[in-house]
Order: C-alpha cells, then sequence, then structure tokens
C-alpha cells in the first residue's frame, strides 16, 4: 500500500537506502551485510550511513566471499533473523550460485514447510557505466529460472523503496537487481513513510494502441526516448514495466497484447533463453489469435559484454528500439 504525504526527491540509491532504514528502524530481526556494505556503505554508496545509525552489529562488512555470504544468510534466515545481503556486482554473484540454489531456493520445499529463508540479496547490474569483466552482467533470467527465488528489478526511486520493502518483509528468497546505470540519473518524489508495491505485478507505464512494450529497469527509459520519435510517425505504444521478471505478471501482458494486436520485448541480456523468449512464449500461447505481427525482442547480443572501449555496440539505444519497433508495426 502507498504511503502518507511527506514527499522527498529521491534517486533510486536514496530510496532503496529509505527502504532498507525503515525496515531496520521497525524490525530487530533485520540485518544487512556484504562486501564494504558497512563502513563505507558499499560500492555505490545505497547503505551509507545506515551502520552509524543501527551499530556494527546489524550492519556490517563481510569477508570477500560471496558463497559465504549467502550460506550465513541461509543459516541466519532459517533462525528466524531477516538478512538483506549484497553481491558487489551481478557477475560476482556466480560463486554463491550453491547456496542459492541449492539451499536458499529450496529450504522451504526441502523442510515441507518448516523453515524459511526470507533473504533479500541485492546485486547491482547490467552496464552502461564502462566497468571490467563480471561487473556488467544482466544475471535475471538464470535467476528467474531457478524454483524457489522471486527476481525484481525497479526501474525507478518509487519502485525501488516500495519493492524493496515488500521483499524484506517476504518470506522468500528475493533477488532484488538494481540497474546500476540508472542508479543516480533519475529523481522523483518519493514518500518519506513505509509504502510497499506487490511483487509479481507489471505497471502499466503509458497507454497505447498499436503496439505493447514489455522492458524493465534501465531499459524503461530507453523505451520512453523511442516511443517519443515512435509518436511522431504516427506509432501509438504501450509501455509495460515488468517489475518483477518471476513471478511474471501474465495478466497484464497478454491484456496489453490482445488491445494491440503486437508485442515488443526489450532487455539488456543476452537474447538466447531470456525473459523476452518468455514473454514470446506466452503471448503464443496466450493471445496468439490476437497477434497481427511476429513478436519482436531488442536485446543484448549473445556475447559477454565488452570491455569500456567497445561497451557502446552491446547498449540498446532508442533508435534501435525504435527501428525495430515501426517495422513490427508495419508487418
Amino acid at each position: 500500500m502507498e504511503g502518507g504525504k511527506k514527499m522527498k526527491i529521491m534517486n533510486i540509491v536514496n530510496a532503496i537506502n529509505n527502504a532498507i532504514d525503515i525496515k531496520l528502524s521497525e524490525d530487530k530481526d533485520v540485518i544487512v551485510y556484504g562486501e564494504d556494505v558497512g563502513v563505507e556503505g558499499g560500492v555505490f554508496r545505497v547503505t551509507e550511513g545506515l551502520q552509524k545509525k543501527h551499530g556494527a552489529d546489524r550492519v556490517f562488512d563481510s569477508p570477500l566471499a560471496e558463497s559465504a555470504i549467502a550460506g550465513t544468510a541461509v543459516g541466519m534466515a532459517t533462525a528466524g533473523l531477516r538478512p538483506v545481503i549484497e553481491m558487489q556486482f551481478s557477475g560476482f554473484s556466480l560463486p554463491a550460485l550453491n547456496q542459492i540454489i541449492s539451499h536458499a531456493a529450496r529450504m522451504r520445499n526441502r523442510s515441507r514447510g518448516k523453515f524459511m529463508t526470507p533473504i533479500v540479496i541485492r546485486m547491482p547490474y547490467g552496464g552502461g557505466i564502462n566497468a571490467l569483466e563480471h561487473h556488467s552482467e544482466s544475471l535475471e533470467a538464470l535467476y528467474g529460472h531457478i524454483p524457489g527465488l522471486k527476481v525484481v528489478i525497479p526501474s525507478t526511486p518509487h519502485d525501488a523503496k516500495g519493492l524493496m520493502i515488500s521483499s524484506i518483509e517476504s518470506d522468500d528468497t528475493i533477488i532484488f537487481m538494481e540497474p546500476k546505470r540508472i542508479y543516480r540519473a533519475i529523481k522523483q518524489e518519493v514518500s518519506e513513510d513505509k509504502f510497499s508495491l506487490p511483487i509479481g505485478k507489471a505497471k502499466v507505464v503509458s497507454q497505447g494502441k498499436d503496439i505493447t512494450i514489455v522492458a524493465y529497469g534501465a531499459l524503461i527509459r530507453e523505451a520512453q526516448k523511442a516511443m517519443v520519435m515512435a509518436s511522431k510517425a504516427g506509432i501509438n505504444a504501450e509501455l509495460i514495466d515488468l517489475r518483477t521478471i518471476y513471478p511474471i505478471d501474465k495478466e497484464t501482458i497478454i491484456k496489453s497484447v490482445k488491445k494491440t494486436g503486437r508485442l515488443m520485448i526489450v532487455h539488456e541480456a543476452v537474447k538466447s533463453f531470456g525473459v523476452g523468449a518468455e514473454l514470446m512464449a506466452i503471448a503464443n500461447e496466450e493471445a496468439f489469435l490476437h497477434l497481427e505481427a511476429p513478436p519482436k525482442r531488442v536485446t543484448g547480443f549473445d556475447t559477454i559484454v565488452p570491455l569500456p572501449k567497445g561497451e557502446h555496440h552491446f547498449m540498446i539505444s532508442p533508435e534501435r528500439i525504435f527501428y525495430e519497433m515501426e517495422r513490427t508495426v508495419k508487418f
């Protein structure tokens, strides 16, 4: 539910910090830790000031060992705590896959509901900041494929706060992926009071009649730029922010596709076996007779994100989105 009237201009960093601060203040079982998360506030300063306010026993630095970070969180969660842990970059989460997939995701099923793992695993993800290898991956499809995990990706400060509060309060393990390219690029008024947003519910950002565009994270902004170009060409697009990769909001997407007759998915992750492929399958299964053109994916390429000098070749531009949008509408 939404918060009150006390508003403050926030970016995504501020919003996530505020959400974690609220939960630390109201729930003694919430703890925060990870590499450089305590004293420095994380490499992107998302947890800055939280150790000073809540103490080093609740907000603290960990060893540089992702498997240990995730593994200890599983133990703490089964003992009744609610850990909010950080993988410094999403690519660094790979050493922790055994703990995340074999234990965090399976604990409730393994124990037939006796034990739960209410863990939030935060990880900055995606490219666009001229970083090194393992700093720019988009691994949402990998985590979305694992039963027992939920995958959340906000695109605005408002959504980042509401979804983070819901994630911390959830009894499930949440992979909370933060689009670092827009950490400080978007500012908006956000309630300073506590509010939450439902996990598993997409948002219709703008209504349209000619084509459904589904995106999330940093690509919402690029899709909106492309839609400005499209409107000048007479194309009226509907934009949906997925917000949750899993569970996926089939109802909102199918309703839109049945209205527009066309579907285009935009995501930065590599093309093969991705979120776009899943959405195309959903459209084909649930709205095939309403389609007036083949569903289209505008995605990253099937390669590792290039190092800084070549990264711009990988990133998705508004011009590329508009080009494919126009082709789909004119099919």
